[in-house]
């Protein structure tokens, strides 16, 4: 049976249905936020999957119908989900994956479908809504509900879920999810905000998410289903008694070696002595074999990050024996390629990234084919992370969600920094190559990416370096705070600390601010205390950071590469494009080949970017252009080559295409009876602007430049041969001086 919910939200109308549409999903829900309609649905596997991990799959789909168009794929079908489609289903799983219990193995699949998309309210957070409210209604067990809400400042005032015209203004664009108790997710991307106002902005969402939680917790008391029971995956107790017994001390001593892959082949040896001796066992059949070897395995991991923790928790000592506040050794380099027209390497002990910076053309913009108000993008930032990075074999191919996310946060740091497309008209791509890591490779892409920057002579308004923080606490199950639960936070997380900690918080920045912040946690959230202290330290290690960033590189180059393409910019009367274009872009395709190829972008302004690594290309491009849409004025001088003679005058080329006619009574000032006697086609001719006729026909004047006879005597302009009748070709009509 159809239910329906209903509250005001910021002034907006909100609307839940259930029990009408997709009934056989275990759970379900139609959410109406303004004209956006997003349907969610939950599903369950009922036995669990053979693994050591929680198979979640988070879908987001938008529909192009949704926004009124038409797909432009040769099948006319929506393909897979694009960048923001992958990113927007990352930001619904972050804040859900913690919520389910420890050692559930059933599959669960959430899918999200924008079937109405109004840009003014928030797709992805009404999906996210819908996808709480699906697994909180349904028999699957989840520790929700949770919401989240973007907030935007416009003029200093915080703002929930901005419209399209506030986010224009806004200079902050941060993304918010939760629990009524605590935060569980931050995506921010801010114009050099201070810590404090960030703080501010995530609380200020943190309250209208608990508004929202209080409304599902409605929807959840009416038509909720008792939840069903589930077996939770945990390791056989003796079998993990012996395990501990056996390699315990080893263990300790081996998690403390300094080195990455030392240590790991410390561990691996260890965890290769226990699997060697249960692998010789005898078994009932291969199941029970298979099942007792990744529950050792399991066992074995737990071990690990069970000591990791022990050791920062309670000895303050950190695998590789780093302070808690202490970054491992930088160095920062610059120009390492050649040919690239920006290129740097970034290396923060065990993570090392090469980022290069390449220049193009406007039109060399991505295109943006979403339902986002956004229809291009001038400046990318991508990130590759191959398995040579990690020492591992692996598939190499097209970025997965990992590197899409990390690449993302990578641009949303750095484009707060990046020229206006005015003050710099190019297009701009950074690639980030991950070449070695252990934790924290995407801050370092942001460092890398940075110098690139600078190296290729962008003229970034301030450097930006990033850090990533880390937490660990002693009762995962509870948020931590002061009173009541010991944590300590950690500057610079590496792999273990990573893989094995409560919190991924990174945070990327300039001296003066906030430029991006990302948060991921495995607990039920953190409190406005742990994000201060994280951001403090993470405030002091960035400046630390950019210290070694400006030793390699101080400020950006005044120049671009020599390999990079020259630009210049200037504008013409836009009713002159279509000169310069020509039919069928004749025009502008006879300058490109003249001039090498150059690149042309001409705006409907009239704004003419030209662009090519020769100077003397471009200067020959606008030369031609210039002649094309200009004008000759009254009073002007040329000297120029006679391109045509008939009887009643020469036509003299200017400039460009423009000729100018100088009638027969205007090559001397004594009288001639046909402008043949006196010029030929390829003689130089100086010659003044005298005027225009209706038709913008220019008519020049030669005589100026010749000795005026004191006896000369004005007389009448005689008309050009054309307008005569034909049979006064050759005389006795007309005038004549």
């Amino acid at each position: 049976m159809k239910q329906t919910f209903e509250m005001d939200f910021e002034g907006r109308h909100l609307q839940v249905e259930t029990g009408e549409i997709a009934k056989q999903a275990d759970g379900a829900a139609f959410v109406r936020f303004g004209d956006t309609v997003v349907l969610s649905t939950a599903c369950c596997a009922d036995e669990p999957r053979e693994g050591d991990f929680f198979p979640l799959t988070v879908d987001y789909i938008e529909k192009q119908y949704a926004g009124g168009r038409i797909p432009q794929s040769f099948l006319r079908r929506e393909g897979r989900p694009d960048a923001h489609g992958t990113l927007s289903a990352r930001l619904i799983d972050r804040p859900i994956r913690p919520l389910f219990a420890e050692g559930f193995r059933n599959e669960v699949q959430i899918v999200n479908t924008v079937m109405s998309c109004d840009p003014n309210n928030s797709p992805e957070m009404s999906a996210m809504l819908g996808a709480s409210l699906a697994l909180c209604v349904s028999d699957i067990p989840f520790d929700g509900p949770i919401a989240g809400v973007i907030v935007g400042r416009v003029d200093g005032e915080y703002v929930i879920d901005p419209t399209v015209e506030q986010a224009a203004k806004s200079d902050l664009n941060l993304t918010v999810a939760g629990t009524k108790e605590a935060i569980m997710m931050v995506e921010a991307g801010a114009a050099e905000l201070s810590e404090e106002e960030m703080l501010d902005g995530i609380m200020f969402g943190h309250e209208a998410i608990k508004k929202l939680c209080a409304f599902e917790e409605k929807i959840i008391k009416a038509v909720g289903k008792p939840k069903r029971h589930i077996d939770l995956y945990a390791p056989d107790p003796a079998i993990k008694a012996d395990i501990e017994k056996r390699i315990g001390e080893k263990l300790v001593k081996a998690i403390s070696i300094f080195d990455k892959l030392e240590r790991q082949d410390a561990v691996d040896a260890l965890k290769k002595e226990i699997l060697d001796d249960y692998d010789a066992r005898e078994y009932k059949n291969e199941k029970a074999h298979a099942k007792t070897m990744m529950m050792v395995g399991d066992i074995l991991e737990g071990m690990v990050a069970a000591e990791v923790r022990r050791l920062i928790i309670e000895d303050k000592v950190r695998p590789d024996g780093r302070k808690v506040d202490e970054i491992r050794p930088l160095d920062a380099q610059v120009d390492l390629l050649p040919r690239a027209h920006g290129s740097a390497m970034f290396t923060r002990g065990q993570t090392q990234v090469i980022s290069t910076t390449t220049l193009g053309p406007l039109s060399d913009a991505q295109i943006i084919d979403n339902l986002t108000p956004e229809t291009s993008r001038r400046f990318m930032h991508q990130y590759n992370f191959p398995p040579y990075s990690v020492g591992e074999i692996g598939r190499m191919g097209s970025p997965g969600r990992r590197e899409i996310g990390h690449g993302a946060l990578g641009e949303r740091a750095l484009s707060y920094v990046i020229p206006d497309e005015k003050s710099f008209p190019y297009a701009i791509r950074c690639v980030a190559d991950v070449v070695e890591s252990n934790g924290s490779s995407s801050q370092a892409s942001i460092c890398a990416s940075c110098m690139s920057l600078m190296a290729a002579g962008v003229p970034i308004k301030a450097m930006v370096s990033g850090i990533a923080m880390g937490l660990i606490t002693n009762d995962p199950s509870r948020a931590p705070d002061k009173k009541s639960n010991h944590y300590t936070v950690l500057t610079d997380i590496q792999g273990l600390e990573d893989h094995f900690g409560d919190m991924d918080f990174k945070c990327a920045g300039t001296e003066k601010g906030v430029t991006a912040l990302q948060m991921d946690i495995k607990i039920h959230g953190v409190t406005r205390e742990v994000l201060s202290e994280a951001l403090a330290q993470a405030n002091k290690a960035r400046a630390e950071i950019r210290k070694v960033m400006a030793k390699a590189i101080p400020e950006p180059r005044k120049e671009v590469s020599q390999y990079a393409p020259k630009m210049v910019t200037f504008h013409i009367d836009p009713d002159k494009i279509r000169e310069v274009i020509g039919t069928g872009g004749k025009v502008i395709n006879d300058i490109i080949a003249k001039c090498d190829n150059i690149k042309i972008d001409v705006e409907d302004d009239g704004t003419v970017t030209l662009y090519h690594v020769s100077k003397e290309m471009i200067e020959k491009a606008k030369a031609i252009i210039d002649d094309i849409v200009r004008e000759a004025k009254v009073g002007e001088i040329f000297e120029g080559k006679v391109t045509r003679v008939e009887d009643y005058g020469a036509f003299v080329n200017l400039f460009g295409d423009c000729d100018g006619l100088c009638h027969v009574s205007r090559l001397d000032w004594k009288y001639i009876a046909n402008a043949n006697d006196v010029v030929k086609v390829g003689d130089t001719l100086k010659v003044v602007v005298i005027g225009l006729d209706e038709k913008g026909k220019v008519k020049v004047s030669h005589r100026e430049f010749l000795d005026k006879p004191a006896d000369y005597v004005e007389r009448p302009e005689r008309p050009a041969r054309s307008s005569f009748p034909r049979h006064n070709d050759r005389g006795g009509h007309g005038f004549r001086h």
